[in-house]
């Protein structure tokens, strides 16, 4: 399968990888992610649970997404998947 490329500066082959889906269980919900994306292809999300709330971030715009992955290098827990798009 051959997947969307494009080229870097110094003319070097690069294969975006788009935000996928954001692990629940592992995002803290410190935001760091939604601040750094200049695309707002992120967005902060609120579960409740029983009397206490937890708060993280959700993919809203996906669309968006240029496949910098600067989302996923800022997320200290990992919390990020990707994929690259298929040509």
């Amino acid at each position: 399968m051959s997947y969307v490329t494009g080229i870097t500066r110094g003319k070097k082959e690069w294969t975006p990888r788009f935000v996928k889906a954001i692990d629940p269980e592992r995002c803290i919900g410190c935001g760091r992610c939604i601040k750094i994306c200049a695309r707002e292809v992120l967005a902060p999300a609120e579960v409740d649970e029983e009397e206490s709330a937890k708060m993280f971030a959700r993919v809203a715009n996906a669309d968006d997404c240029i496949g910098c992955e600067a989302c996923g290098r800022t997320c200290k827990k990992e919390a990020f998947s990707f994929e690259p798009m298929a040509a």
